[in-house]
């Protein structure tokens, strides 16, 4: 049977457009790693994006890939609602489903969801990949660039836990992470020095890395190197497949 992926972001509600072709470019890519998967993508913000993925995946659903950089309210909630949605309208023309235990934040039981992609260890290890090959010295300065939240401590916790691991794992003098969305700000950060580097934890380059991350850091007047976002690694592809393929072992033991 065929094994049948889906990769789900949040998108820009704003332009659905841009960020959902990049997630399609996105799936196609770790398709070259999964010979014989479906390998399928949709964002939130593009409206019924969703729904027509579950309806190409028919009854079997499949495993869902949340591209996300932390288990908060999005992967917890409003995901698996969503994906609850998108099957009954798919499949029972809105009505109920065939599955007693599916529904609500327990999700469709088609569907299993994966954790995210900001959770994974391999991509946390990515992360100390780039910063090594950026020629980020031992003793040097780092500052991680998240996005944050208001309404969940889950995103902020993963990210000082993975600037506490590059830390210790890249001997550096300084390494904190800063958010758009919470505080610390980006914006009121200080004290980094013109070696310094700052990656964007991020899983794509939508508006806020674009937009409102030079924003916050030509506030704070840093004067460091800007890496390209995390998401955006050439070697993410194959991180996922991986990912993917465990979780379909895992599945079928």
């Amino acid at each position: 049977m065929t094994q049948t992926a889906l990769i789900v972001a949040h998108g820009q509600p704003s332009d659905p457009g841009p960020a959902e072709a990049a997630l399609a470019s996105l799936a196609a890519a770790v398709a070259q790693h999964l010979p014989g998967w479906r390998v399928q993508s949709a964002t939130l913000a593009a409206g019924g994006a969703l729904t027509a993925a579950a309806q190409q995946a028919g009854m079997s659903g499949g495993l869902v890939y949340p591209m996300f950089m932390a288990d908060g309210w999005f992967t917890r909630q409003h995901l698996p609602e969503r994906l609850v949605k998108a099957c009954r309208d798919a499949l029972f023309a809105g009505g109920s489903c065939d599955q007693a235990a599916c529904g609500g934040a327990a999700g469709c039981a088609r569907w299993h969801i994966l954790p995210p992609f900001g959770l994974d260890g391999a991509v946390q290890d990515l992360a100390l990949t780039v910063l090594h090959e950026a020629g980020v010295p031992p003793g040097g300065e780092v500052l991680l660039a998240a996005h944050g939240s208001g309404r969940s401590p889950a995103p902020s916790a993963v990210a000082n836990a993975v600037a506490t691991r590059l830390r210790h794992g890249l001997l550096l003098a300084r390494c904190e992470a800063a958010f758009i969305d919470q505080t610390p700000r980006l914006a009121e950060v200080s004290g980094f020095g013109p070696e310094a580097a700052c990656l964007p934890f991020f899983a794509a380059e939508g508006e806020h890395v674009t937009e409102d991350l030079p924003e916050a850091l030509a506030e704070a007047g840093f004067a460091g190197r800007v890496l390209p976002p995390l998401g955006r690694d050439a070697r993410v592809p194959g991180l996922i497949a991986a990912a993917l393929a465990a979780a379909a072992s895992s599945r079928d033991q």
